[in-house]
């Protein structure tokens, strides 16, 4: 079809494509550094990125229908929600372009759900076979100590949000999930069924946080950061993935961002994705 009458005749998805492609772009610029010049307090490539996501969100929001041509009002809404999803997948909370100020913030939004799985760790040893909760409590024995380090380092780069400061939340952040990681592996070996599975589920509740934490934090961290990240990651993401729920992941997600289940699992997927290219 001629480009030109194809635009012509149905303007609202062209519009749409053409403001999907700019992002898409604007991403991988991001990803690989390149700027194309500083904007403000951001860079061009961020304000591009952020006046087009806009554009299409408002695009996506308008009740219009596409065209008078369109052989029904089904296939409008089909599309318009079809622009909705896209215009709320593209600038979620694990996209590049955050300001530290947003990210500190976003942890400290975690807050309390962490303190809450971590109180919930802190009593599921009593709910374990006799046997069973002392591998437990030896495997998450830290949790406490970390996880008050984690919104400590949260708290003073809020306050300062510098790239010593930030070196020191990235080291705390890996350190966390290293021994998240630890204790699912320990957590395997509990031998009674019913205990395994009320070991994993509680630890995984704070992998969950954890991860979610990741995501903030990678979206303001240098490559060079993330090689010294992965570096600090003997256990890998590969190593425990057999042992998480995902539902579970999904639904804790989906429950803190108040957002669709399908687009929590998109999230996480992409979280997911980001951890293993980087070798965490």
């Amino acid at each position: 079809m001629n480009p030109i009458s194809n635009f012509w005749n149905h303007p609202r998805t062209s519009a749409a494509r053409l403001l999907i492609a700019v992002i898409t772009i604007a991403g991988v610029l991001s990803q690989q550094g390149l700027t194309l010049g500083a904007a403000g307090s951001g860079t061009l490539v961020t304000l591009v990125r952020a006046i087009a996501t806009a554009l299409l969100r408002l695009l996506a929001r308008d009740p219009a229908s596409e065209s008078r041509s369109e052989p029904s009002s089904t296939g409008g809404t089909v599309k318009l929600g079809v622009w909705a999803l896209i215009a709320l997948l593209l600038p979620m909370p694990f996209t590049t372009g955050c300001s530290g100020v947003t990210v500190a913030q976003g942890i400290m939004n975690w807050t309390p759900a962490l303190q809450s799985a971590v109180a919930t760790v802190d009593s599921t040893a009593s709910l374990l076979a006799p046997a069973d909760a002392p591998i437990f409590t030896a495997a998450t024995v830290g949790f406490d100590a970390a996880s008050n380090l984690l919104v400590a380092q949260a708290k003073a780069y809020l306050a300062n949000p510098t790239a010593s400061v930030l070196s020191q939340l990235q080291s705390q952040l890996m350190t966390f999930q290293q021994q998240v990681n630890a204790a699912l592996l320990q957590a395997v070996k509990i031998t009674n069924s019913v205990s395994q599975q009320h070991a994993l589920a509680c630890i995984q509740g704070v992998a969950t946080i954890v991860t979610a934490i990741f995501a903030l934090v990678q979206s303001i961290s240098s490559k060079i950061a993330m090689s010294r990240m992965a570096a600090q990651s003997t256990i890998k993401l590969a190593a425990v993935r057999p042992y998480l729920d995902e539902n579970m992941t999904v639904s804790i997600v989906a429950g803190h961002y108040g957002e669709p289940v399908a687009l929590a699992r998109i999230q996480v997927e992409q979280t997911e994705s980001i951890e293993a290219q980087a070798g965490i």
